[in-house]
């Protein structure tokens, strides 16, 4: 009996969308780029209730004709290939030609497009692949779709849709990336019958100051040119001072006109910026790269992000050189410090003065193992030795990393507690980083990370609604600046933000008042604006799910808590608290990021460590 059959194309189109179509900002990338390789000068987006309810596309290109408007939702029907040679030389944004068939597979879809000085135009209704009407109608020059109840004959990939502020981030993020690659197109997106922005057709620096220019005013003065142009590769656009760098920064590649995500170059310009900014810092840049698409693969993923390069090595050398020559052109590098220590001295000689010949001078009655030098001071060692040794051993325990390294273990004895009599456990500071205490072996505190860890167990408990906060409200409201993707991530960790004490409110347009901030920060100097953005570039960058947004919020504040405290003030008693708080968290031997809080030294560790010569 034969078991092997066709599947239906209605199946096998869901099955494409399965691949292309991920979530409502996937239809609005395809559908855009088709806009712009229609030649559109002005595209209008708006999506009601994030796209899952209505996504419209407009645009003043050339539009359709009948046979290519219903031609164009069959599976690999494209204008843009027509052998396999082709595939070489692609210089649009879509050419598959499983867009539009995978997304009238999993949606309803209405298309009404019209050809430049045509008397009229082309109308098609389609609903899960079949077309339910095609009719003559008369419409605007250029094309517009609308996309509804997208997933409706798919109720599993309906469900797992997010909320919807986050599938509103997701498309305003994918359209930052088409506005950005596109600058000569002028692009509307609406929310409903908000607008998000309104983007007119302009140059490349002017569009990206429109797109950032709200969550980093000064963005102009932070943007430094990059051009060069070589056989393999042109190469141009902006990347940000050294000042400008940051955990969560724009960092944008394009290549001919579209966006892509190319973790080898990225370390590239990380690579441009060694040693001009902090190991954890990421360097803001725009950088556009054009190059002969015979040399690139950009089919090697549904989503077209991901390209392959056929000089990636080459490439690189000139990214990495082209950065630098900028940096340096602008004297954004700061001027080269030789080091001369143990260098020789070269002595300056006159043109016409014969140099001198080099002269050794030794002292003939050195003896190394006399008690006194040349000098007939007699040398103390005993004496040294003890006024040096506790300084000497602080000097190994603070500074030779590689010993202590592979020296301190993490503790994993749950009952370690249980054995340290805190009463009378004396602890010392050391230098404003470290708290040393001894209970059989020695103990290191990294007491930052030790405050990490308690106020993150704080906070999760407040995030969680399992305790209660107190707000203290603000004498003068702060306003605090935002963009239109940050605004989506306020909303979505409302709740947690309320739970936790803040108090925010709207106050215009991309704007929000921030009324009261929680207790357990209001008596300390801590600026609450610069708290709420690192909270949402860390969820930006990192959140997945509800539940992770709540661990995410909570180590960034937690974070923000513990970098305020003053550590040198902490008198004996207020030391003891802390390792009484730590140890009472729920774990004590790792940050909430995952390094590590207290080690320990044994008899062996610090024979080992003495041992050095």
């Amino acid at each position: 009996m034969d078991i092997i059959h066709l599947l239906p194309d209605s199946v096998a189109n869901q099955i494409a969308a399965g691949e292309v179509i991920q979530r409502p900002a996937s239809v609005v990338k395809e559908l855009v780029e088709n806009s712009i390789d229609a030649g559109a000068t002005l595209i209008t987006v708006i999506v009601k209730d994030a796209g899952k309810t209505s996504i419209q596309v407009i645009d003043n290109g050339k539009g359709m004709s009948e046979t290519d408007a219903r031609l164009a939702f069959e599976r690999h029907a494209t204008s843009k290939i027509n052998n396999a040679n082709d595939l070489f030389a692609i210089s649009t944004m879509g050419f598959r030609g499983e867009a539009l068939a995978s997304i009238a597979a999993v949606a309803q879809v209405d298309l009404r497009t019209k050809l430049k000085d045509a008397e009229l135009g082309t109308a098609i209704t389609i609903e899960g692949s079949k077309i339910l009407s095609q009719e003559i109608v008369q419409c605007p020059e250029g094309t517009q779709f609308t996309i509804k109840n997208l997933f409706f004959n798919v109720p599993a990939r309906r469900k797992f849709l997010k909320t919807d502020e986050t599938e509103l981030r997701n498309i305003i993020q994918e359209m930052y990336r088409i506005v950005l690659a596109n600058p000569n197109i002028a692009f509307r997106l609406y929310q409903d019958k908000d607008i998000i922005f309104d983007l007119i057709a302009s140059n490349q620096k002017k569009r990206i100051v429109d797109v950032f220019s709200r969550k980093r005013r000064n963005i102009v003065e932070q943007l430094v040119r990059v051009e060069v142009d070589t056989v393999i590769a042109k190469i141009e656009g902006y990347v940000g001072i050294p000042q400008s760098a940051g955990k969560n920064v724009p960092q944008y590649f394009f290549v001919n006109g579209r966006y892509m995500n190319h973790p080898y170059f990225r370390r590239a310009v990380a690579q441009a910026y060694d040693r001009m900014i902090d190991s954890d810092s990421l360097p803001m840049f725009f950088l556009s790269f054009t190059v002969d698409p015979a040399t690139i693969d950009v089919n090697i993923h549904p989503t077209k992000t991901e390209i392959k390069f056929e000089n990636e090595r080459e490439i690189w050398s000139i990214l990495v050189v082209a950065i630098k020559e900028s940096l340096g052109k602008f004297n954004i590098i700061p001027p080269i410090d030789f080091d001369v220590e143990g260098k020789v001295d070269m002595p300056l000689v006159s043109k016409n003065e014969v140099p001198k010949m080099p002269q050794i001078s030794y002292n003939p009655n050195y003896n190394p193992f006399n008690n006194t030098h040349g000098n007939g001071n007699v040398r103390n060692w005993e004496s040294m030795f003890e006024s040096k040794r506790n300084a000497d051993f602080d000097v190994n325990i603070g500074n030779n990393k590689n010993d202590l390294s592979d020296s301190l273990i993490p503790l994993e004895n749950d009952n370690f507690k249980d054995s340290l009599d805190f009463s009378f456990t004396e602890s010392i500071l050391y230098n404003e980083k470290y708290l040393l205490f001894v209970s059989k072996n020695l103990y290191v505190v990294d007491l930052k990370k030790a405050y990490f860890r308690i106020y993150f167990d704080k906070v999760l408990k407040l995030v969680d609604n399992q305790g209660l906060s107190i707000s203290q409200k603000l004498l003068f409201p702060e306003i605090m600046d935002i963009t239109e993707d940050e605004q989506c991530i306020l909303n979505e960790v409302e709740v947690e933000l309320n739970n936790l004490g803040f108090v925010l409110s709207d106050f215009g347009k991309n704007m929000i008042q921030i009324e009261a901030i929680p207790a357990l920060i209001s008596d300390e100097s801590i600026d609450v604006t610069v708290m709420l953005h690192d909270v949402i570039d860390n969820i930006k960058a990192e959140a997945n799910g509800v539940d992770s947004l709540k661990s995410i919020l909570a180590q960034s504040v937690a974070l923000n808590y513990s970098q305020l405290k003053k550590i040198s003030l902490l008198s004996a008693d207020q030391r003891k608290d802390v390792l009484h708080s730590l140890f009472d968290s729920t774990n004590p031997y790792l940050a909430p990021d995952g390094s590590v809080i207290i080690k320990t030294l044994n008899q062996f560790d610090i024979d080992k460590i003495l041992s050095v010569k």
